[in-house]
């Protein structure tokens, strides 16, 4: 378990470090573009592009630190930094749409000139750009819940450019400079959908909530289910990091049975029906039942 995690870091760091170098390289650029149009939809894009860079510096960062081993205190290593990166990336998506919002509205009730030629240049690079980073970190651990909330930033910012490029499209058919203002909306729309996804599974990891793949009560059903079961109780299924289940348990059993015995077979059960790897059973004899004679 330890070594497939620390590869799977290590194949993330590769994926994030070669996407952040991507998007900090056209960052510069498009700022520069917006700047020279007069573009809404491409200073949004360069936003998200700026928070691209953010997250996937953070991600790489709790990446980095998640691949050291446990030490001291620290008994499960620093792992979970990987779930709060993708919250931090849920919050900005959250917070650059809301700007996005604000800045669309302005424009829709009072718009501005836009060069949509330069528009529609910038954004077809910024989909190449975007595609290429995409399919770097599309090739990383789809496991990580960091990856894929960095992934996610990327990924809308493919289809923003998208929604840029048509608008300048429009914009140079009709001269309507609202296109763009438009565009900018469904960008936040889409930034707002993809910031709830990433909130409600990171929120989900902190609060201790089962995976969503394991049913807590057919797992006591199961372990119940076993010869020489008696009892099942205090039993906690949860998520330490991206694909890193735990279960513990406290399991009673008949008083002629073999505690280690039964506790391994267990443990063999969990794992192939639930694939849970990391378990902790606390395996201990029932009370007898004592014999009542009555007159």
């Amino acid at each position: 378990m330890t070594h497939d995690h620390g590869q799977r870091v290590a194949t993330d760091r590769r994926a994030l470090a070669i996407a952040l170098a991507l998007i900090v390289v056209f960052l510069v650029a498009e700022v520069v573009a917006a700047l020279i149009a007069g573009s809404l939809a491409l200073l949004a894009d360069a936003g998200h592009m700026l928070t691209d860079a953010g997250a996937l510096a953070f991600a790489l960062f709790a990446a980095t630190l998640a691949s050291r081993p446990a030490q001291g205190r620290w008994t499960f290593g620093y792992r979970r930094l990987e779930i709060l990166a993708a919250q931090v990336n849920g919050i900005t998506l959250l917070v650059v749409a809301l700007l996005i919002v604000y800045g669309a509205v302005r424009r829709l009730i009072s718009p501005d000139e836009v060069r949509g030629g330069i528009v529609v240049a910038v954004a077809l690079a910024g989909i190449v750009v975007n595609l290429a980073a995409t399919g770097v970190l599309a090739r990383a651990s789809r496991e990580s819940l960091n990856v894929r909330g960095a992934f996610l930033h990327v990924a809308t910012d493919s289809v923003a450019f998208a929604a840029t490029a048509v608008a300048g499209a429009l914009i140079l058919v009709t001269g309507w400079n609202r296109f763009d203002p438009i565009a900018s909306l469904c960008v936040a729309a889409l930034m707002l959908w993809a910031s709830w996804g990433l909130l409600r599974e990171s929120s989900s990891i902190f609060l201790e909530r089962s995976p969503s793949g394991i049913d807590p009560e057919a797992v006591g059903r199961a372990l119940v289910a076993e010869p020489d079961v008696v009892e099942v109780h205090d039993l906690h299924v949860w998520t330490v990091t991206s694909g890193f289940p735990a279960l513990a348990a406290h399991i009673l059993v008949a008083p002629d049975s073999d505690c280690h015995a039964t506790r391994r077979h267990l443990e063999q059960m969990l794992h192939d029906r639930f694939e849970l790897e990391h378990t902790t059973l606390q395996v201990e004899h029932a009370e007898p039942r004592l014999l009542t004679i009555q007159r």
